[in-house]
This record gives C-alpha cells, structure tokens and sequence, in this order.
C-alpha cells in the first residue's frame, strides 16, 4: 500500500511538512519548510519529527545540508536528523549553542546572512525580544517569508483547546502576533520595529507560519498589519 506523501510542493523547489507540536498539552501543529538550492541542497528551517518516510521522500528531492533552528524553542528534533543526516550543517538562533551543547553547531545565525545561501534565502535576526531570538528568513525566488513564533494564524476550525489559547492571546481569527510577545517580551520596541522594518524591506507575497496556516498571498499587507501594534 502507497504511503501519503508527508511533503506538500508550495510551487518550484519549496515544500512544507507539517506535524504534531504539543504545548501546556495542547496541539499547536508545527511546520517545517523545505527549501531546495540552486545547488539541489535542502534548506530545512524548523525540522518536525523525522522518520523513515520522510527521510526517503526529503532524499528524493534533494541532498539534506542545511538545519535551521530558528529560534530558542524550535530545536527539538535535530538531533534526529544528524543522526540520519551527519554531514549537515545545523545553524542556531543566538542563545542555542549554550542551550544545546550536546549539538556540534556549524554557526550562529545572526544579523548578517550566512554565505551559504548566498542570495537564495536571506534572514534577519528579530531584535529586543531576546527569550525568542528569532531568525525570520525569505526565499526570494518563490517570495516566500518565513516565521516560526513571532506570528500565529489559526483557522476557525481549530480544536477547543487552540481556540481558547488564541482568544486569551489575541491571535483569534485573524493572523498576528500574540500577546505574550507584544505585551511581555519586548525588552527593546526600538530595534523591534527596526527589525520590522527590515522584514517589510522584502518582497514577499507568501507566509509559511509554523502554527498553524499559511498564507497563500496578500501576506505582506497582514504581516504589516500585525506588527503594527509593536
């Protein structure tokens, strides 16, 4: 019997996968975005659970190279993936590499971009919100942006328990940044809204959100919109 493909095709060389994350025993859903190079090296921002299905349908598309945790909180499977996959490189958040010391980093990511990508996909560190630090990346052939925390978006048919959290946290029924950033981790709004502004510098029409939907087109006006309470 034919397994369900566990990568979704977006458009020419970016796949997402998506999976189970459970947080306070609710389940948020996470995402992985997969990025083929030029090179036909994989950029995989925000690894999911790996297993032997994915790791035949990933070897298909391409060669697994880049391992992106990109931020604080979005590391926990890396290890899986070294351990089919020991060759490739793993790049933190700042703050990962004393948080996981048990993961060889190949280097931090920061406010300049890794040359490794070259022009492929560019990143900017989200600065003044240091329990996240997270890294936002775009990939300037498919216009796609990519976050991971800093913006939710949940549909209406979302379970109990991701409903009531979005309502408590502001992010109900619309795609935004949740309260918790907005009213309690900014601990800088200046280099914040600088960082917005770098974000908004990009040219991106698609947002690849890891909680939960992603936005298809339009995204730039509603990423705008939503950080517009920073």
């Amino acid at each position: 019997m034919l397994m369900a493909s566990q990568i979704r095709l977006l458009e020419q060389d970016i796949w997402t996968v998506e999976s189970s994350h459970k947080f306070i025993g609710i389940d948020f859903g996470g995402r992985m975005t997969v990025i083929r190079l030029s090179s036909g090296d994989l950029f995989l921002h925000s690894p999911v659970l790996l297993n032997k299905d994915l790791a035949n349908e990933l070897d298909g598309i391409g060669v697994v190279k880049y391992l992106v945790a990109p931020n604080k909180f979005h590391h926990i499977h890396i290890g899986e993936y070294l351990s089919v996959y020991p060759d490739a490189e793993v790049w933190a958040a700042p703050g990962l590499l004393k948080k996981r010391k048990d993961i060889n980093f190949h280097g931090e990511l920061g406010v300049t971009n890794p040359l490794e990508w070259g022009e492929e996909i560019e990143c900017v560190l989200f600065e003044g919100v240091p329990f996240l630090n997270e890294v936002v990346f775009y990939h300037t052939e498919s216009r796609t942006i990519l976050f991971s925390d800093l913006i939710f978006n949940f549909s209406d048919d979302e379970n109990i328990g991701v409903k009531i959290f979005a309502w408590l946290d502001g992010v109900y029924g619309r795609p935004d940044v949740n309260r918790l950033i907005r009213w309690f981790m900014i601990r800088d709004r200046e280099k914040a809204r600088d960082s917005v502004q770098k974000i908004l510098s990009w040219d991106f029409d698609r947002v690849s959100i890891t909680h939960r939907n992603i936005i298809e087109t339009g995204g730039k006006v509603i990423v705008s919109r939503a950080f517009e309470s920073i």
